[in-house]
């Protein structure tokens, strides 16, 4: 009988594995930075350069709205590309507790008003409000309550992740996915939402992007950050998968999925 019910890693194997879990583990996940990834994982960004598109049109608008704003962060690299221009009102919403807080001390002294508001609840403002709405990967457009605080003539800006984005790392830890690519966040079904909520819709452009995971701790830090991929991820109910894919990754190199984002251009008409 073994005298030790719990030995250590016999490996060298072992204890990186263990090391680069841990470290995936222990990474915040409050707000939409990315930049821990860098050097551990790649995404290639859409031709269109979101951010910078923003800044452009937040330089022109009087009122602008930035909803489901994560940690303020996109909209925070806008305002610092639009300067001096900007907005006289300035308002962003976020859903997440922990969100709130970072974007409230990342935006407030920028002179954003930051709004805890569910991501399904109705808008907390009143109708024709803002000339300018934004959103970088919102959870899901809610079409009607968008037109309603755009005034007439303005327009809804915002990248949005498309219907099977990471499919291939998703397939790996829950199995086949039917449908992924005709899902709810379809640029189609979308678009017509859109319209049926009274919106024309100017530009709707769509692109699929290479990812790389090139550990383990990349892909443990993601499914936390990134909650819906994998619904009620843990990494002790998945602890055999991600062994299987670390040895996967350090045999053959990166892991490779690819996410898919589009761009929409909406206008709410002017009479």
């Amino acid at each position: 009988m073994d005298p030790n019910p719990n030995p250590a890693p016999d490996s060298e194997a072992d204890r990186t594995f263990e090391r680069l879990v841990a470290e995936g583990a222990a990474v915040p996940t409050e707000g939409w930075d990315f930049s821990w990834f860098e050097g551990r994982a790649t995404e290639a960004r859409p031709s269109w350069g979101y951010a910078g598109s923003a800044a452009g049109r937040l330089a022109r608008a009087t009122a602008a709205l930035d909803v489901q704003t994560g940690g303020g962060e996109v909209l925070d690299f806008a305002l610092r590309t639009a300067a001096p221009a900007r907005p006289v009102l300035l308002a962003a919403t976020e859903g997440w507790p922990p969100n709130v807080i970072k974007a409230s001390a990342l935006l407030r002294p920028r002179g954003v008003t930051v709004v805890a508001a569910p991501d399904d609840a109705p808008l907390p403002f009143a109708d024709d409000t803002f000339d300018l709405v934004l959103s970088r990967h919102p959870v899901q457009p809610h079409w009607t309550e968008l037109a309603r605080v755009l005034r007439p003539g303005g327009t809804y800006f915002a990248q949005h992740v498309g219907p099977g984005s990471v499919v291939e790392l998703v397939e790996y830890f829950l199995g086949p996915q039917p449908g992924a690519a005709r899902g709810v966040r379809h640029p189609d079904r979308e678009r017509a939402d859109a319209e049926a909520a009274g919106l024309e819709i100017a530009e709707l452009r769509a692109e699929r992007l290479r990812m790389e995971f090139h550990d383990i701790a990349a892909v443990v830090h993601f499914l936390r950050k990134v909650i819906w991929m994998v619904p009620g991820f843990t990494v002790e109910e998945y602890e055999p998968r991600l062994r299987a894919l670390h040895e996967r990754i350090e045999a053959e190199g990166p892991f490779v999925a690819h996410s898919t984002r589009h761009l929409f251009d909406a206008r709410k008409p002017r009479d």
